[in-house]
């Protein structure tokens, strides 16, 4: 008897030895490397080199009006919110996942009153117990599919930090769109009111005699196409305006107090570094980590697949406590069991398990695939702001002295006029030279402003990967406040 209770253990204990051997995956890391150095010219870097606090970069404007817009922006968008959602819905499938490695345990009560045959009396059974089973990871599908859930937890995270990184971006875009836009309705008002004076000026004139018609003709056209063109700026800023009332969710009244006082000029921006070399932005990007942890998920999720290919084995058990009440005699009923240790081999499917597996290595690829082109993506996006910026900054100077020697030029063209000793197509002339310039300055500010937004996005916002775990439990957007 003993060597046959000794081979059933062991028959029985074989299966538990099995649980090493899980299935191999594929690589959850597939190889990115980028290039060695930034090709674009970069920046001024001040602060030593040091990579900035990004994420507190736009206190650095002294802006307070743009801090409030992003924070408004973000507690109303929808793409916020929706990432939020996607972080709930991640923490809920590993909670899920994970439960399945672990013995499930249910609580189970019963009431049986039965008459079997004459003459037994009838029977009245109450029983209440507890039932377990126990799936036994044996190749490791469980903890596959556990681990695939963890990534897209974290990937989840990520994404919603790339959202507010994205979020912020675009108001602030907005943003510097609205000021451009006052700052050129302030030219085309001075535009205006110059050349709305020399048609009054001129038409003095005409009336004493001493200018002809058709010059007068001239001053009233060009008053009225710059009254047109102020018009048609007006009307652009109320645009950005309420462009950014439908961003952030502001009332209109409110978000119009808020931006009555902004200055004109454009700031310059608070400058920040960027890593030394390319490799240095996978750290620092949450949609790349995300896409590196979609990599990670898909190899996991090709183990729970081909796992699902090999055999399964479950445990059980129950015990439970009763009472049976037969022709008014009562006894207490006691049971418990291990067992039945239940070992399935798949046999027949129809290829769906190999089917299954072929799918999860497709999207296993496809991931591999996208996360090298979105680190190619985030690179070049980098580069395409880096040079943006430098060519704004290059232009600057430039910029400056032709709206400075243009603005003289019209001055001294205008006095000129005035004292008999130019021409009306000279003061024209001048005037729109002026303008083109003023207009070409603002331009320019507004691009370089743009193309620090850019950077800032380009290069992940402030976002830190190692222990970011910021995004609390709760799944609502006001309650991930940075």
């Amino acid at each position: 008897m003993r060597p046959r209770r000794c081979g059933l253990a062991l028959a029985l204990c074989a299966p538990l030895l099995l649980a090493a051997c899980a299935v191999a995956r594929p690589p959850a890391a597939v190889p990115a490397v980028p290039a060695p150095q930034w090709y674009a010219a970069a920046p001024p870097l001040p602060h030593d080199g040091a990579v900035a606090d990004l994420s507190q970069w736009w206190r650095q404007w002294d802006e307070p009006v743009l801090v409030e817009l992003i924070d408004a922006a973000q507690a109303a968008s929808p793409s916020v919110s929706q990432a939020a959602t996607r972080i709930a819905q991640a923490r809920a499938t590993r909670v899920a996942a994970g439960a399945a490695l672990q013995p499930g345990l249910d609580a189970v009560a019963s009431a049986t009153r039965s008459n079997t045959q004459p003459p037994i009396p009838l029977a009245t059974t109450l029983q209440a117990g507890l039932q377990a089973a126990w799936e036994l990871d044996l190749f490791g599908g469980n903890r596959a599919t556990a681990d695939a859930a963890q990534a897209r937890l974290q990937g989840a995270q990520a994404g919603w930090h790339a959202a507010r990184v994205s979020v912020a971006a675009e108001t602030a875009n907005g943003y510097i769109a609205l000021r451009s836009c006052l700052r050129q309705l302030q030219v085309t008002e001075n535009d205006a009111r110059s050349r709305a004076e020399t048609a009054r000026l001129t038409q003095l004139s005409m009336e004493a005699g001493f200018t002809a018609p058709a010059s007068a003709a001239l001053t009233r056209a060009s008053a009225a196409e710059a009254a047109a063109r102020m018009i048609q700026q007006r009307a652009q800023c109320e645009t950005e305006l309420k462009s950014l009332v439908a961003l952030t969710g502001l009332a209109e009244p409110e978000l119009r107090r808020k931006v009555a006082p902004l200055p004109v000029e454009t700031s310059q921006g608070a400058l920040f570094s960027i890593a030394s070399v390319p490799a240095g932005l996978l750290a620092q990007r949450p949609d790349v980590y995300q896409a590196e942890l979609e990599v990670a998920a898909a190899s996991a999720e090709v183990g729970a697949a081909r796992a699902d290919r090999y055999p399964r084995l479950t445990l059980s058990g129950s015990v439970a406590a009763g009472r049976v009440r037969v022709g008014g005699v009562e006894s207490d009923a006691q049971t418990w069991s291990i067992g039945p240790l239940a070992l399935s081999l798949p046999l027949l499917d129809g290829g769906r398990r190999a089917a299954n597996e072929e799918a999860a290595r497709a999207r296993y690829e496809d991931a591999a695939v996208q996360y090298r082109a979105r680190v190619r993506q985030a690179i070049g996006e980098v580069e395409q702001a880096l040079v943006a910026l430098d060519s704004a900054r290059s232009r600057n100077d430039e910029a400056l002295v032709a709206a400075e020697g243009y603005r003289a030029s019209f001055t001294a063209t205008e006095a000129r006029f005035r004292s008999g000793l130019a021409s009306l197509f000279e003061l024209e002339d001048a005037r729109r030279s002026q303008l083109a310039a003023e207009t070409a300055l603002v331009s320019l500010q507004r691009e370089r402003a743009a193309a620090w937004v850019q950077l800032y996005r380009a290069t992940g916002g402030g976002w830190r990967r190692a222990g970011d775990d910021s995004a609390p439990a709760g799944a609502g957007a006001a309650g991930l406040q940075r």
